[in-house]
Formats: C-alpha cells, sequence, structure tokens
C-alpha cells in the first residue's frame, strides 16, 4: 500500500482545523497548534509489531523533547490497525508499553480512529465522532500538558458531555458539510 504522506497529514490537520478545534472537541487543542507544538508522524508501519516499535521510538522521544518545541504527538499509521477491533485490541498493548519504558505518569496515550465507536453505541451513533479521525491515531500527550490544562477548567467531565451535544446539534449532515470524511 503506497501512501502519500504529505495527504496524510494534511487530511490530518484539516480534520484538526474544522473538528476537533472548530467545534471545540478538545478546548485544549488549539494553544497547541497555534504554537506549533505538535509533531505529526505518518507512519510507514504496515504490521502492528512494526508500530508497536514506532510507538516505543516516540515515546521515548517525546519523553526526551523539551515541551516548548514538542507538546504532543500525533502517530498517524494509515498502512496498520485499519479494522477497529484490531486497532481497539492494539490499544492495550500500546498502554503497556508506556508501563514497561516506565512512562506511566508522564506520558499517555488517546486513540482515534476512522472507525471509532463507543461500547454500547451503534456505529452511526453520532456521538462515536467525538474520536473519529480520517486515519488510525495514536496520540502521545504529556501527564504534566494534560494536569496544566485540567487546572484552567473547573470541569473537565462537562467536555464530553458538551461534545455529545455538539455533535448531536451538528448530526451526520452537519459533519459531512465540513468535508469530514463518515
Amino acid at each position: 500500500m503506497t501512501i502519500d504522506k504529505t495527504q496524510v497529514q494534511a487530511d490530518t490537520i484539516a480534520w484538526l482545523e474544522k473538528a476537533v478545534i472548530g467545534l471545540n472537541l478538545c478546548p485544549f487543542a488549539k494553544s497547541v497548534h497555534v504554537n506549533k507544538r505538535i509533531k505529526y508522524l505518518v507512519s510507514d508501519s504496515d504490521t502492528p509489531e512494526a508500530l508497536l516499535q514506532e510507538l516505543a521510538h516516540e515515546l521515548l522521544a517525546l519523553n526526551r523533547a523539551d515541551p516548548d518545541e514538542i507538546e504532543t504527538t500525533l502517530l498517524i499509521h494509515p498502512k496498520v490497525l485499519q479494522d477497529f477491533l484490531d486497532f481497539n485490541d492494539f490499544i492495550g498493548a500500546a498502554d503497556a508499553l508506556v508501563e514497561d519504558l516506565e512512562l506511566d505518569g508522564q506520558l499517555q496515550i488517546a486513540s482515534f480512529h476512522p472507525q471509532f465507536q463507543f461500547d454500547g453505541t451503534e456505529p452511526d451513533d453520532i456521538t462515536n465522532y467525538t474520536n473519529r479521525s480520517p486515519y488510525p491515531i495514536l496520540h502521545l500527550l504529556r501527564e504534566s500538558s494534560i494536569e496544566r490544562a485540567t487546572e484552567t477548567m473547573a470541569d473537565t467531565d462537562s467536555i464530553f458531555e458538551a461534545n455529545v451535544a455538539t455533535l448531536e446539534k451538528l448530526g451526520l449532515a452537519g459533519w459531512m458539510a465540513l468535508g469530514l470524511r463518515a
């Protein structure tokens, strides 16, 4: 499978700007995006094992990086884990890797996928779109960044409820009107 890395990155940035920032699905994303502190890495990995090795490398690299230069990393992997159930199973291995590298409490991984589905929802439920992205993505985050961000917000639990309300109001037609894939 040949991929155009420039296009994959451009699609990801468009999703970030239109959905994540544009719909305010993550109130903390705009600052790191505007300040160019997001590392976008389009992976060539085509097996889960290769992706896990690349993930280990990127976790260590993010941990060593100056947060004023790289605050967070989006590891975009369009060649592997296209099936959401396989991707979801992989998240367990990714979280175990964070522990194996002794980075728990320092870094964590958030997950986004084109077929993302919350447990107990139907595939076409609009709430799933809070975590739908154009390609499978492992979002590597610093715990310290999350702590700083949540200190500025009184009720972080309200973010998910606000996202659900936003997406229910928008609907699938509104999502598609943003030029994003369903």
